[in-house]
Formats: structure tokens, C-alpha cells, sequence
């Protein structure tokens, strides 16, 4: 840990100390003596941490003496906070805001005569301040006696090498890629999923057993998704256990993978009525990842409704335990075996040369084979490592990696050495950003923006003044480093989201030592007072009533500067996590010193009057909560750089005094239905960066042209109340171009009456150019002209006599409620993935999909004059189409001609979707023979509600088969042989169909893939 203390903190403390301004506020306040006395003890102590930091690893003394140090440095950062806070609150009272900040920003190198006759009486009441200076003496004396302790620990001045940065980044390999002499396993284990099968039960437990690091996950993940297993199992789910086998939760998880619904149960025996039901006489296939219960009575309970299901389904489960699986019956356990040397040389190689072994490194070889006797065949161990030395190319570094001693070290704490290695390999800033994570619970899923700030709000990401970047921007880089490095992983499925793999979180909490806390249970045993003073940064996973003992148990952690109450999944708007507000209110009085408050999802109605007290305040999050107005005191919280209303639909009002938070960089009040009025002073903001939704008013309001003046503003915006902007000379004023907008969303008003002027709205339009180089998304809603921006699409650069279209970077377009809309003047869109048109000409649709040949997803809705005919010529520029959703096209009779003719242009298409189409008859007008035998990329069909609808004909390689609300349906059709993939058919309210085949008995009930039903075309 010495190293976590290395660089950053005392490299803050160093320039607050050191700065003039500072020094001068010293010796008004009568500290300047203690002052002096740090930084020469700060001084000498920095001086011996080079050689701390080698010996810390075996010597648990000098480790206490590095804890002991790195509180105090914690205790000064806040006195030293404390009393800039309390010169900034004078200076704000005396003063007005202009002067507030035209004082901070000369650093108080001038001293206005008013400012100079208060502070002999701030220094004066700072002086009979005895318990304060009380303090400061007892800081002093802790210095000087840490630095005495050198000779004692035999601590001496060395110069330490200094770690090198990674060069370039390197993104993790995929799954598949990452499985090296996993084969044998792989076959034995599809034998028992896909051909073993027990006599006397439905269920198999097939187990994958073996120690962490091994991959077991991995190769769960790589049978769940083979071929095979698909086409084998009606049913499937995954869930991942960890530590607490929560019955309730574990249940929910699978109806809500087997069903794809979120549907809401009151208790245990409600959820597994339901799954039985779900599961009864299908073959079906269930992963358990990471199981630690041995507890025989809670297995018992959990899998009653699974014995309902077909013979041969079976349940994997992966696991470190044995237990729990003998006394199932699983008696010849086959353990996951490390891997052979040759395999595993061939893995650290993938990672460490991009090759499978050293013919082209001879001069490494001697060292990476070493490396790869001493990981022992354990997976992770050789891709953390190999990911390390990626960035390394002197076989000098390769040689130290190889004879480091942390190899040779016996812990105790069943962290594996190739972890430590590569951790201790890491930066001294890298290393503290990452002992952070320690207070996420294992299989937490985090978004890298939102660990960003996090870190900010700490003071963790500290730059040079003299540096062009922004904070935020090194976050990213240091972010992308520890990714690249496998101490972060993407999350499978979830494109923008992260996790750490359970051994890396083990490895977070052994280095993040006594700072921190991660609270998963009731108060846990031994914990008292002067360990509760210890810790700074807590966080506890909620649950849904979250308990006042819970709560009360955090009394005594005085010196907190992070709180927070994470949660594993987000929650409808219905539900939440109930705690008593009172004692949250009081909870938050015993932590004056936060710097991070998470209170997201909680079930929380009015803020606690205890937020406006925190003055160290620099990261709130009240997002997805009940609160409907913000306090005025909030705004008395200066040092407050990220605010997160996101997703308060209750939220009707913001504070006055919005100008006072002049520290605010981040303000996300997305998905806020209810605000539609900007505070006074939100453009006085010049820090604020992201300003995600801004609704221009009237005189009195927010006024459009306020946006020049937030210079900062980057990333994304959405620019509410167009409507208003009487002259187009407003909204040039803007100046979108500034800002290298990432995403932008324009809306005007909904309603078209005789007020509206078009050339006003296109002129407006025109002139809110955000620029091509960044722009990846843009959403134009209720634009009442006739012509798309004049953006310079149709403009070309040259780049070196390359040829380049103009807004490259543009994925997302979304283009609704513009009916006037007709003339589209653009020439090539490349990189357009998703399109969405939604009440808009057909004119829109037919010149957008010309221009955007790389199209994945096109929603269309309420496209006015889109005939059978026009939507084929539509279909003719959807060769790369994964996914169609057509909704409220009345005028669509058939989806395609025929399939014949729709297999040569949809080759893609994964997922159609209708809804409300009243008038579609069938999805092809004409029915050949071997009709659904030809699209075979379509594997989900959804119809909603198509009221005309009469017959179905599906694909045989349709996988899930949805239909709701289709009155005059009668049947549904696969051609011969077809519904083997079928894996789910659920069929809701198709009255004549129901009739046809139950005699209305069953007309309100789902058929859920009862395929007796379905007529098989001959």
C-alpha cells in the first residue's frame, strides 16, 4: 500500500501547503508555525517511502507504520480543507459571487482591505479554537515521531526505480479466444449435458469444480452458448449465485431469464408456483454460477419446481465447494485441472506477445518460461501477467518480474502471487484507483463514466496545472489502463457496463487494507468504536427494506468521506429500497467530512436537511428516487462537482441559489419529466461540462443564447422549449460548435397550429451545428420545417487525398414528430448503426436508408404513406439489418412480397417486430411452397396487436415466437420439420385462434410453447 501513498495525496498536500496564498492564510490564522513543522516532516517521511514500500510486503510493522502515516496525511487533507471552506464562506458573505470568484481565482495574492480587517477576526476565533489547535500539535508530534521511527524499522533514503506507464492500450481478448487446451473438458462435460440422463429423476447436476482462476465460469459460458446446447434445451437461464444463495432472488433471476418478463412476487412460494409452470415437461438448462452454499436444506427448497421438468434437463453448476455436491449424489468429482505447461505457455504468450510462443522473442523465452512454471497453469495468473508484460519489451523488466520476491511470499490471504505481482507493478495512482473498487461487492456491474467521478470526487485524479486535459480525461486513461491490465473485465452482454472478476475484488480488498469498508451484512462481530474511526470509505449493498440497526451500525465512522449504497440491479418505478429517512437524516449529521454521498434508488421523498451541512460535499447522487424538489441549502455545498438527478420522474423543482454551486461540473437530470423550468443562475455554471437536458423559457426564463457562456459544456445536451427562440440569431449565439458535442437532442413543442413558422424553426436548426468530429448520436424531435439541417452533409474533406464524409462518428439518428419534414440533403451517413423515423413522410425513411448503407436496427413509426410497395423499396437497402420494429404503419399489408425474394436482401435479419399494423394480413404476400424454410437468420418474431392479421407463417429457425392481441388470427405455421429451435411461444388474447384449438376454454391463458397447437405446413 506504501505506493498508494506514493505520489498522489502528498503531491496535493505538498501544493496546498506550498502555495502562497496558503502560506498567507497561515499566518493570519496563527498556524503557520505547525504548518512549516508538516511539510519538513512531510518532506523527510516521503523521502524513506521508496524503501518502505519493498519491505511493507514482508514486514507488518513498517506496514502499521505506513497505516499510521497515511491516516494522518488523511487527517491534514481535512484540516486543510476545513479552513480554506471557512475563508471561502467569509469571502462569499462579504462579498458578491463575482468577487468570490475573481478572489479564488488570484488565489488571494491580493487581499482587498475588507477581506484583510476580517481575517485577524477569523484567526482570532481560529486561535480560541483550543481543541483545533490541540490538533494541529497532535499531528505534529505523530509526524515527528513516524520520522523518528526510521532508525528502529531501519528505514533509509534509496532512489527507486521509477514505474513505467503502459505504452499503448490493449482491449481484452473475447471469450473464445481466451480458451487454451480446454477441449477435453469441453467434450466430456457436452457428453453429460446432451447425452446422459438418470433413470429415476428429470434433473442432472453436472458439476464444474475447482479452485478460483481457473476458468470454470469461462468454460460454463463457452457450453452455455454451443450450438448444440441450443438447439438441445427448450429452456435456458444463468445466474450468478456468489456468496449468499438467496432462494427468493436466485428464483426471480431465472423466471425472469426463461420468460424475459419482470414480474413482480410477494414471496418465495408465489415465484416457484410460476417457475414450475414455466419449466413443466420441458427439457430445460440451468447454470449456477459460483455457488459457495453447502447448505443441503436450501438446495432442497430451491429446486422443487424443477423436478416438473422433462427428462434430460440438467443443472451446471460451477463452484469451489464439495460439499453440497456429495451430498446431491455427485460422488466422483472430476476437479478442473490447471493447465499443461504447453497450454499454458501458449496462453501467456497470446497475451504477452500476440503470438502462441517465443520463436520470435528467443531472448524472453528463458524468462517467460519461468513466469509460466511459477502461475501453475492458473488461467487468470497467466493472462494478468501476460497483459502486464505487453507493455514491456526490456527483458531487464522481464528478468525483475521473474525474481521478484512476492513469489516466494506465504500471505495468508489466498491472493495468487501472479495478482500481486501485477498489481504491485502498477502505478502509485493506478494502485489507489483500484484498491477504490474494493468497496464494490463481487459481480457488481459498474459504468466506467460513473467510477470517473467517483474518483474525481476523492481527489484521486490530480494533474499538473500546466496540463491541457481535463480530470475527467485522465480518468479515462487511467481507466483504459486498468482494463487493458485485466484488473477490469467487460461485462458479457452489456456493452457499456464493467466488472471485476472475484479473485481481482479479493485481491482490492486485501490492498485497500483499513481505509476501507464494504458492509454486505448485518454489523459484523468485533467491529468497535476506534475501528469504526479508522475506516473513510464505506459503501453496503441494500436491500429492499434496508433495516435501522443496519443503518445505525455506521454510527462512530466520524471520519467517512465516502458513503455508499449500492445495488445490484436498477428497480421499476414501483419499487426501491425502503429505509427510515429519519434515521438516514441523522446518520448523515455523524459524517461531516464526506465527500461522496450514493443515495440512487432508494425509496427516498424529500432530501435529508443534513446534505446542506456537508461542505466537503463533492459527488451527490439521488438519482431514481422519490424526491420531488431539491432544498435551497444543497446549493450551499461549493465544493459540489457532480450532481445526479437522473430518472427523479417526481422531481417538479430545482433550488434558487443554483449560481452558488460554482465547483458543479457534472448536472444529469435525464429523464426528469416533470422539470420543465431551468434555475436562475445555471448559466453562470462556467465549470459544468455535462448539462444533460436544458428547457429554454420565456424573458424570464433560461434564455437559449446563455449556452455561449458554458464554455465547458461537452459530451451531450438536450435543448428543450425551441418553440420559444424567436430569433435565429439566439441560437447562432449558442455556439453548439464550442462544445464537440457527443450527443445532441433538439425538441420543439408538439402541437402544430397556425403559430408555428417554419422558416424560423429551419433557420434555428440550421445555425445549432454541433460539429462533425464528435457527434455520435442525434435526436431531432417536433421540428416543424421542411428541411433537414444544412449541417454541410453533402460536404466532403480531404484528409492526405483520402476522401472523407462529413460527421463520420454518427450511429444513432432518432427523427420524430416532423410531418413538414420532406427535403433531406444528405449524402452518406457510414457509420449509421441504429435509425429510428416515428411520425415523420415516407420521403424521411426511403432517402435515409439510401444513404446509410450500414444500418443494424431501423424503427419506424407512424410513417405517413408507406404502401407495400414503398416499404419494398425500403427493404432493397437493409442488407446488413439485424433488427426491424414496425409500428402504427396502417398502410403495410405484407412485409415482404414473398421469401423468396426477402432472403435475398434480409440476410441479417435476426429480430422483426409489428406493432399496431391494423391493416397487415400476413408477413408474406405471396406463400410459396417450402415457405420459412429460406430466411435463416430470423430467430424472434413479435406481432402486437395486429388486429387483421389472419395466418403466421414462421421460420424454422424462429427461436422465440411472441403474439398478442391478433384478434383474427387463426393459424400459425412452420414448414416441415420446422419448430425445433423453438424455445419460447407465448400467445396472448388471440380469441379465434384459442377457439379454434381449445374451444375458448383457455382464451385468457399464455400458451407457452405448447406447440401441439401449431399446424405444420406440408
Amino acid at each position: 500500500m506504501a505506493e498508494i501513498l506514493l505520489s498522489p495525496i502528498l503531491q496535493v498536500l505538498a501544493e496546498k501547503l506550498g502555495s502562497a496564498a496558503f502560506k498567507k492564510l497561515a499566518r493570519y490564522s496563527q498556524i503557520h508555525i505547525e504548518v512549516n513543522k508538516w511539510e519538513t516532516s512531510l518532506t523527510d517521511i516521503q523521502a524513506l517511502l521508496n524503501d518502505a514500500s519493498q519491505k511493507e510486503i514482508r514486514d507488518e510493522y513498517i506496514k502499521g507504520w505506513l497505516n499510521r502515516f497515511q491516516h494522518l496525511t488523511y487527517d491534514i487533507d481535512d484540516i486543510l480543507e476545513h479552513l480554506t471552506y471557512d475563508i471561502d464562506d467569509i469571502l462569499d458573505n462579504l462579498a458578491t459571487d463575482a468577487m468570490h470568484r475573481k478572489l479564488i481565482a488570484e488565489e488571494l495574492g491580493a487581499i482587498s482591505s475588507k477581506v484583510r480587517m476580517l481575517i485577524p477576526t477569523c484567526s482570532t476565533s481560529f486561535s480560541a479554537n483550543i481543541r483545533m489547535h490541540d490538533k494541529l500539535k497532535d499531528i505534529t508530534t505523530k509526524l515527528q515521531d513516524l520520522e523518528k521511527e526510521k532508525v528502529t524499522l531501519g528505514l533509509s533514503v534509496i532512489n527507486g526505480r521509477p514505474i513505467t506507464m503502459s505504452r499503448n492500450y490493449e482491449t481484452s481478448l473475447p471469450d473464445a479466444s481466451d480458451i487454451v487446451g480446454r477441449q477435453g473438458e469441453k467434450e466430456a462435460l457436452l457428453h453429460k449435458l446432451l447425452w446422459e440422463e438418470s433413470i429415476n429423476k428429470n434433473i442432472n447436476i453436472v458439476p464444474i469444480v475447482g479452485k478460483g482462476g481457473l476458468g470454470k465460469t469461462t468454460l460454463a459460458r463457452l457450453l452455455y452458448n454451443e450450438t448444440q446446447v441450443q438447439n438441445h434445451f427448450k429452456l435456458k437461464a444463468w445466474v450468478c449465485v456468489s456468496d449468499e444463495f438467496d432462494i427468493f432472488t436466485i428464483s426471480k433471476s431465472i423466471f425472469a431469464s426463461v420468460t424475459g418478463e419482470n414480474k413482480e412476487f410477494q414471496n418465495v412460494n408465489q415465484v416457484q408456483e410460476d417457475l414450475r409452470k414455466q419449466v413443466t415437461d420441458k427439457r430445460f438448462l440451468l447454470v449456477l454460477d459460483d455457488v459457495w452454499s453447502e447448505s443441503y436444506e436450501d438446495w432442497n427448497t430451491f429446486v422443487r419446481p424443477f423436478h416438473a421438468g422433462a427428462l434430460g434437463s440438467k443443472i451446471v453448476i460451477t463452484t469451489r465447494k464439495e460439499q453440497l455436491l456429495r451430498e446431491l449424489g455427485c460422488d466422483n468429482l472430476e476437479h478442473l485441472q490447471s493447465l499443461s505447461y504447453d497450454d499454458a505457455l501458449s496462453l501467456f504468450c497470446q497475451h504477452a506477445l500476440g503470438v502462441s510462443n517465443f520463436d520470435s522473442h528467443p531472448n524472453l523465452r528463458p524468462y517467460g518460461e519461468g513466469i509460466v512454471k511459477k502461475c501453475d497453469g492458473l488461467p487468470l495468473g497467466l493472462r494478468v501477467l501476460g497483459r502486464l508484460l505487453r507493455t514491456k519489451a526490456d527483458e531487464v523488466e522481464w528478468k525483475e518480474l521473474l525474481s521478484d520476491e512476492i513469489w516466494s511470499l506465504q500471505t495468508g490471504d489466498g491472493i495468487i502471487p501472479a495478482l500481486r505481482l501485477s498489481y504491485h507493478d502498477l502505478s502509485a495512482c493506478l494502485k489507489r484507483l483500484f484498491a477504490y473498487c474494493s468497496l464494490f461487492p463481487k459481480h457488481y456491474l459498474f459504468e466506467k463514466e460513473e467510477l470517473i467521478l467517483l474518483w474525481m470526487a476523492e481527489g484521486f485524479l490530480h494533474h499538473s496545472r500546466e496540463s491541457m486535459s481535463t480530470v475527467e480525461r485522465l480518468g479515462h486513461n487511467y481507466f483504459k489502463q486498468l482494463l487493458s491490465r485485466s484488473f477490469f473485465q467487460k461485462a458479457p452482454n452489456e456493452d457499456s457496463l464493467f466488472l471485476m472478476h472475484d479473485l481481482m475484488n479479493d485481491l482490492a480488498t486485501s490492498v485497500a487494507g483499513e481505509f476501507f469498508w464494504r458492509s454486505e451484512d448485518e454489523m459484523e462481530k468485533g467491529v468497535g468504536m476506534d475501528t469504526l474511526e479508522k475506516y473513510r470509505h464505506l459503501s453496503f449493498v441494500c436491500e429492499r427494506f434496508i433495516s435501522d440497526k443496519k443503518l445505525k451500525a455506521f454510527i462512530g465512522a466520524k471520519n467517512l468521506r465516502t458513503f455508499l449504497a449500492v445495488s445490484f440491479k436498477p428497480y421499476e418505478e414501483w419499487d426501491g429500497f425502503f429505509l427510515s429517512n429519519k434515521i438516514l437524516d441523522d446518520l448523515l449529521h455523524e459524517f461531516p467530512l464526506l465527500r461522496v454521498l450514493y443515495l440512487a434508488c432508494l425509496h427516498i421523498i424529500t432530501v435529508p436537511k443534513s446534505i446542506g451541512s456537508l461542505k466537503h460535499l463533492r459527488y451527490l447522487n439521488l438519482g431514481q428516487t422519490k424526491i420531488r424538489y431539491l432544498p435551497e441549502n444543497v446549493c450551499n455545498l461549493y465544493n459540489l462537482q457532480t450532481l445526479i438527478v437522473f430518472g427523479c420522474h417526481e422531481l417538479t423543482k430545482l433550488p434558487n441559489s443554483f449560481s452558488k454551486l460554482t465547483s458543479l461540473r457534472h448536472f444529469d437530470i435525464r429523464d426528469t419529466p416533470l422539470l420543465n423550468k431551468m434555475p436562475s443562475g445555471i448559466g453562470e455554471l462556467k465549470n459544468l461540462q455535462t448539462l444533460s437536458k436544458i428547457t429554454i423559457g420565456g424573458a424570464d426564463e433560461f434564455p437559449l443564447t446563455k449556452l455561449k457562456d458554458l464554455k465547458n459544456l461537452h459530451e451531450m445536451i438536450c435543448i428543450k422549449g425551441l418553440d420559444k427562440v424567436q430569433n435565429a440569431m439566439h441560437a447562432r449565439e449558442a455556439n453548439l460548435l464550442q462544445m464537440r458535442l457527443r450527443e445532441l437532442e433538439v425538441e420543439w413543442s408538439d402541437v402544430f397550429d397556425g403559430s408555428r413558422d417554419e422558416t424560423l424553426e429551419n433557420m434555428v436548426l440550421d445555425v445549432l451545428n454541433p460539429g462533425n468530429e464528435n457527434l455520435e448520436k442525434l435526436n431531432i424531435v417536433s421540428y416543424g420545417g421542411i428541411k433537414f439541417p444544412n449541417w454541410g452533409w453533402e460536404v466532403w474533406s480531404y484528409n492526405g487525398g483520402v476522401v472523407d464524409p462529413v460527421y463520420p462518428c454518427l450511429g444513432t439518428l432518432r427523427i420524430k414528430g416532423c410531418p413538414k419534414l420532406v427535403e433531406i440533403s444528405v449524402e452518406e451517413l457510414p457509420s449509421l448503426r441504429d435509425l429510428e423515423i416515428d411520425e415523420c413522410s415516407d420521403g424521411v425513411l426511403r432517402r435515409l436508408v439510401q444513404v446509410a448503407s450500414s444500418i443494424t436496427k431501423l424503427k419506424i413509426v407512424s410513417i405517413l404513406g408507406l404502401t407495400d410497395q414503398l416499404w419494398g423499396g425500403v427493404m432493397k437497402h437493409l442488407g446488413v439489418v439485424e433488427e426491424v420494429i414496425i409500428e402504427r404503419c396502417d398502410e403495410i399489408r405484407y412485409v415482404w412480397e414473398s421469401e423468396t425474394e426477402a432472403c435475398k436482401v434480409l440476410v441479417n435479419l435476426r429480430k422483426l417486430e409489428m406493432r399496431r399494423c391494423n391493416n397487415l394480413v400476413r408477413l408474406g404476400e405471396k406463400e410459396e411452397d417450402h415457405c420459412g424454410s429460406k430466411l435463416t437468420s430470423l430467430t424472434m418474431l413479435d406481432i402486437w396487436f395486429c388486429g387483421r392479421m389472419e395466418h403466421c407463417s414462421c421460420s424454422n429457425s424462429i427461436k422465440s415466437l411472441f403474439i398478442f392481441g391478433c384478434d383474427s388470427i387463426t393459424s400459425i405455421s412452420f414448414p416441415t420439420g420446422g419448430k425445433k429451435q423453438l424455445k419460447s411461444c407465448s400467445i396472448y388474447e388471440c380469441k379465434k385462434l384459442l377457439e379454434k384449438e381449445f374451444g375458448g376454454g383457455r382464451s385468457e391463458e399464455t400458451i407457452n410453447a405448447s406447440m401441439w397447437m401449431l399446424d405444420t405446413r406440408k
